[in-house]
């Protein structure tokens, strides 16, 4: 149903429009209004589909209406007068239609089909935008999760290290540090491990304990012990303690 305003200072002229508006179907008259200073307050309280709107109201006319409302705001607007000399400005200002009084019921049947036509279109357009404008967060979203760095930079003395992320078989917490292992080697680099789990590729990395993360590369086997913990063995004969919330890490980052 398309939520409609009608808008004219005369009561028959009102009358009139409701009863023909009544067989056009799909049309819930929503309010009414007698002068221009109740439509610009009906339009900022509710949101109309369509407005049927007399240009010669007292102190506040048609246009004058649309001028305080702003055009891009106004509903889907069809001006109802008795004089066609406003024909052109109507149109000027974006009205969808123009009626003459006294409104004659073919013609205000064409111009309601206009109306469904104009408000099915701009739905169309609204979905569309919609649409794209949800790929293009899901594109950003993808983009966002495969910016996973590849390499870390590993302070080391008077030097810095780039180490390869595939080469980290895992990361033990150290207070505010990590220490990265890579092969026989124990690296510290100035990050929580917290940080680092949000840092690296959670398909590859996985916090299996509070104080350990996995390269799953690495991993070799799960061991479990009972049902809320484990311990996860490396391809270098490392055993980590493993949690119960390590082992759901773990199983979920098997799925994806």
């Amino acid at each position: 149903m398309l939520k409609t305003l009608i808008a004219d200072d005369e009561p028959l002229a009102r009358e009139r429009l409701r009863f023909l508006l009544s067989a056009c179907g799909d049309i819930e008259i929503a309010g009414e209004c007698r002068n221009g200073r109740e439509v610009i307050a009906a339009l900022r309280e509710k949101q109309y589909d369509v407005l049927f709107l007399d240009i010669q109201m007292p102190g506040c006319g048609g246009f004058d209406i649309v001028e305080q409302v702003g055009a891009p705001n106004m509903p889907v607007t069809v001006f109802v007068t008795a004089h066609n000399h406003y024909a052109v400005k109507a149109f000027e200002v974006h009205a969808l239609d123009y009626l003459t009084k006294p409104v004659e019921p073919e013609r205000l049947q064409a111009a309601v089909l206009r109306v469904k036509e104009r408000i099915a279109s701009q739905q169309a357009l609204m979905t569309q935008d919609r649409l794209e404008s949800m790929l293009t967060a899901l594109t950003q979203v993808s983009t966002r999760r495969e910016e996973f760095p590849k390499r870390l930079l590993v302070p080391n003395g008077t030097k810095d290290s780039f180490v390869s992320v595939d080469d980290i078989e895992w990361i033990e917490a150290a207070d505010y540090y990590s220490c990265l292992h890579v092969g026989a080697k124990g690296l510290m680099l100035r990050q929580t491990i917290k940080q680092l789990a949000e840092t690296l590729d959670p398909k590859k990395f996985v916090r299996v304990h509070r104080s350990s993360i996995v390269n799953i590369a690495h991993v070799r086997e799960i061991l479990r012990e009972g049902r809320n913990e484990g311990w996860v063995l490396l391809s270098n004969g490392h055993r980590l303690k493993m949690s119960k919330a390590g082992w759901q890490n773990l199983l979920h980052a098997s799925r994806t």
